[in-house]
């Protein structure tokens, strides 16, 4: 809602010219990660890959190249198409805003992406249950899938909470040990888009994120803390979702073309029918 209000103001010419929102959304999507990272349960998250580990890495992986492949055939932006890539294969909105600095992608290139993710995170939210139920898969099955097919954590919650509460437990814990991947393939994408003759330009606040994450572990007795500075990191991320939609409008999604959107529904379909097949033989 945030992202397609900020481009419905957008499209209306109503952002002031003095007001440079892209520098603004930029500085506060990385302190949202890094809020974000005291929402991390590591221990969960560590026992969960210990089940799941070879699904996830698989799937993290196969996304990646098939969404390079594929953006190489159509001829879409790189960047731009790595970054639906990254979206699809780790966790939608989080790991694009994490990979987005770290490959130096353009305001524009990071809003396409994350519209495409947002409206296939959307669908999925309804019509994973549905599958789910019409396949008759258990509640660790549906848990697996929806916390490897589905982009982000919210809608993985949502879709595996109305499915039961085995499911939601399962697909909670599965997603942040998925989430954790957003660190090794940050500094990965860091390495593949450097410029030659430049150095690697490491993330700063990854490397906080990672900070925050072992803070919170080693010292649960602040639990209540952490848990008030999650709940405003994803508040701050939806203020930057809404900054970061000022910076499109419905020109430059048309500029775009159906491209990003076809890649998006691409590789969906490839990660979502390809898990379901694993989990159910």
């Amino acid at each position: 809602m945030a992202l397609i209000l900020g481009v419905a103001v957008a499209s209306l010419g109503w952002i002031p010219k003095n007001i440079n929102t892209a520098a603004v959304a930029k500085k506060l999507l990385a302190y949202s990660i890094i809020g974000l990272g005291f929402g991390i349960q590591l221990d969960q998250a560590i026992e969960a890959s210990k089940s799941g580990i070879g699904i996830v890495v698989t799937s993290i992986f196969a996304t990646l190249i098939l969404g390079t492949l594929l953006t190489k055939w159509m001829g879409l932006d790189k960047k731009t198409g790595y970054l639906i890539s990254s979206g699809t294969a780790i966790c939608g909105g989080s790991a694009i805003a994490a990979v987005a600095p770290a490959i130096d992608a353009k305001d524009h290139q990071t809003s396409i992406a994350l519209a495409t993710v947002f409206v296939l995170n959307s669908v999925a939210l309804f019509l994973f249950p549905v599958i789910g139920h019409l396949l008759e898969m258990s509640q660790h099955q549906f848990g697996v899938w929806a916390a490897i097919a589905i982009h982000d954590t919210s809608s993985v919650v949502g879709a595996a909470g109305a499915y039961g509460d085995e499911a939601l437990i399962t697909a909670t814990t599965l997603k942040l040990a998925r989430a954790l991947w957003i660190i090794p393939v940050a500094f990965i994408s860091a390495l593949l888009f450097r410029q030659k003759g430049n150095k690697v330009a490491v993330p700063m606040f990854i490397l906080f994120y990672c900070l925050a994450i072992g803070v919170a572990h080693l010292l649960p007795q602040f639990q209540q803390a952490y848990e008030l500075i999650f709940y405003a990191s994803k508040r701050a991320l939806v203020l930057c979702l809404f900054l970061i939609g000022c910076g499109i409008s419905a020109k430059r999604l048309k500029e775009a073309g159906p491209k990003p959107l076809i890649l998006g529904v691409s590789l969906w379909l490839a990660i979502s029918s390809g898990s379901l097949l694993y989990l159910m033989t």
